[in-house]
């Protein structure tokens, strides 16, 4: 299906030169479908998407079931090439689909890195494939290669230089499973978009490592003329017993930014918010004078005749390496220069790959944070959300937490330990609004009264959506993350994460959590190979099984299996040990200890008798 009328552009996420470029050729195209590197499962929804939202945002999606939990995002900022895509389409009159695989889908999840970022699949392979490049042009990063041929250069051929470079980096790499998939399914809606556009051009927009395979596996024979159209492809469901969906949350640049660790796209999202909006020249003057103003408002040296000197070391710097524009690495440098006289003991952290290092010098941090920006977006007051978000509401308002003052909770009140189990079920959860200053910190620990206080909600409303990927309600969420916890922690995990997990289990509700949970508990105990974790594990099991009448897991079933598997597991580590290392072995004598409480106290929870126990000694 080799067809003039298929446009092809392959794309940077989130760079203001490929944003631009779209933008450009849907205007002068004006095309009948745009296709764009997305989840398909949000096509029914896409009308959200363009609600008026403040940038940025992301689609939030998730997949849960027996085997697996999933989440990953899709970041949309002003300069996202897949935002301009969407926004200029409609406005051109073309129908908008996104034409990925949902994120949940195994093509994602299976990846070698677990990518939790729909655009985390290229940066990597750019360092890789980019090496001669970067040598030829004496840049230290893919992004300021980037920068140099992309960013501050001349928009003229700009699509040529795409091309040539995509070409280099897919030919230099090799594409997993997860790729082909998704290659395939991208390749179905290009055919049947052709089909059903007529005369009329399609264009398409992806990441670009994969527009070369795009290219060929649509130009195969396609469809004759008077052929019907081709059939949209199908969307994926999850399979039955599975749960998964999209949502929209309020995203971040601190978010985005590489330097903070961010998966894909590019590092600096303020600097390039002002590139975008205003050019090169204006985003490094904009740039410079809010380091100098983020040092002053530290009390940081920064003078005038600091920024001057900044300024002109940024406009030699792009004379000698032959920059048309101030690149934002020219701009960096230059300030580095200006304002650091001391020795550093590490590089610059934009020229190198990766985040921004711990024990950074105060003014390469206030550099990096003012490139990072401080926008955060917000969603539209119409925009759906998942279930758990009302649920927390309506929770909030019954139980009298929607305010902001501080709460001594008495735990032997019905209500006080509903609400006390709320507020640990948010915490689990990660939910912002509340931190507990006072309470027990174990099952036997005496004290009956909690005291939380109020904290910033800043960021609520995404964590709740994000929450959401665990389930409707707060309690089956909280349940659900502290068995992914479990899972995830492998049998490397220490009692002490075993007994955090517990005691959390306990603190959110235990008749309200999963089997699952417990159930983990027991059999990560049965495995336990070291009597010392196991001792401190059995010890917090024992004191909730014994006093915990506050939290209602005095004498509880579950706890009670799980403390016979402790006991068990113990003996049979302990049996026919003799000797040992020189000097007293505290782990081994504390779990020792408990042992012996557990067949004092808890005797009829355990299949073992104290009988049997004595003759193994």
């Amino acid at each position: 299906m080799s067809d003039a009328r298929v446009t092809f552009l392959g794309v940077r996420h989130h760079s203001p030169a490929c944003a631009a470029l779209v933008r450009r050729t849907i205007r002068a195209l004006r095309p009948a479908y745009v296709l764009v590197e997305g989840p398909a499962d949000m096509n029914d929804r896409i009308g959200e998407l363009l609600l008026g939202h403040e940038l940025p945002v992301a689609v939030f999606s998730h997949y849960r079931s027996t085997e697996r939990v999933a989440t990953s995002w899709a970041p949309l900022c002003a300069y996202s090439p897949e935002w301009v895509a969407l926004t200029e389409g409609r406005t051109a009159g073309a129908e908008v689909r996104f034409i990925d695989l949902p994120a949940w889908h195994r093509a994602f999840t299976d990846r070698p890195d677990g990518a939790a970022n729909r655009y985390a699949d290229a940066e990597a392979r750019y360092s890789r494939a980019t090496e001669r490049l970067r040598a030829r042009y004496r840049v230290d990063t893919v992004d300021a290669l980037w920068d140099r041929v992309f960013e501050i250069a001349d928009p003229d051929g700009l699509r040529d230089r795409l091309d040539a470079y995509f070409a280099l980096v897919r030919g230099d790499t090799e594409a997993d499973d997860g790729d082909r998939a998704r290659e395939r399914y991208m390749a179905s809606w290009v055919r049947a978009a052709v089909a059903h556009a007529g005369n009329r051009p399609v264009l398409v927009v992806t990441g670009g490592f994969h527009q070369p395979a795009l290219r060929a596996l649509t130009a195969a024979p396609g469809p004759t003329p008077d052929a019907e159209p081709a059939a949209w492809p199908p969307v994926p469901a999850p399979p039955d017993g599975a749960e998964g969906g999209s949502f929209l949350v309020p995203y971040s640049f601190r978010q985005m930014d590489a330097f903070a660790g961010y998966q894909s796209g590019m590092p600096s999202p303020g600097y390039y918010q002002h590139l975008w909006d205003e050019g090169p020249d204006a985003a490094a003057k904009a740039l410079r004078r809010t380091v100098v103003e983020r040092l002053r408002a530290r009390h940081l040296p920064a003078s005038t005749a600091a920024l001057i000197s900044a300024h002109t070391l940024t406009e030699g710097l792009a004379a000698l390496r032959g920059h048309p524009h101030p690149a934002r690495v020219d701009v960096l440098d230059g300030l580095a220069a200006a304002l650091i006289t001391d020795d550093l003991d590490q590089p610059l952290p934009w020229n190198t790959d990766g985040p921004l290092r711990p024990g950074a010098h105060p003014a390469v941090v206030e550099t990096v944070a003012a490139c990072t920006g401080d926008r955060t977006g917000s969603l539209h007051p119409d925009t759906p959300l998942p279930p758990l978000v009302h649920h927390v509401t309506a929770e909030e308002i019954r139980l009298g937490l929607d305010g902001d003052r501080t709460l001594d909770l008495d735990l032997t009140n019905p209500r006080g330990l509903e609400r006390s189990r709320f507020l640990h079920q948010l915490r689990v959860l990660g939910i912002p609004g509340h931190t507990r200053l006072t309470g027990p910190d174990h099952g036997a620990d005496p004290r009956d009264h909690e005291t939380w206080e109020p904290r910033s909600r800043t960021g609520r409303d995404a964590a709740l959506t994000e929450a959401g990927a665990y389930g409707a309600r707060p309690d089956e969420a909280a349940a659900a993350l502290l068995a992914r916890r479990l899972r995830d922690t492998g049998t490397a995990a220490d009692a002490g994460t075993t007994a955090a997990l517990l005691f959390d289990a306990v603190l959110c509700g235990a008749g309200s959590l999963s089997r699952d949970l417990l159930d983990g508990l027991a059999h990560r105990i049965r495995t336990t190979a070291d009597p010392g974790p196991l001792g401190r594990a059995l010890a917090v099991v024992l004191g909730l099984w014994r006093h915990d009448r506050v939290f209602g897991t005095a004498r509880d079933p579950l706890l009670g299996t799980v403390l016979d598997h402790a006991v068990d597991r113990l003996f049979h580590l302990v049996e026919g040990l003799h000797g040992g290392p020189p000097g007293v072995d505290v782990p081994r004598l504390r779990a020792l200890t408990a042992a012996r409480d557990a067949l004092l106290h808890a005797a009829p929870a355990l299949a073992l008798t104290p009988e049997t126990a004595a003759a193994t000694a």
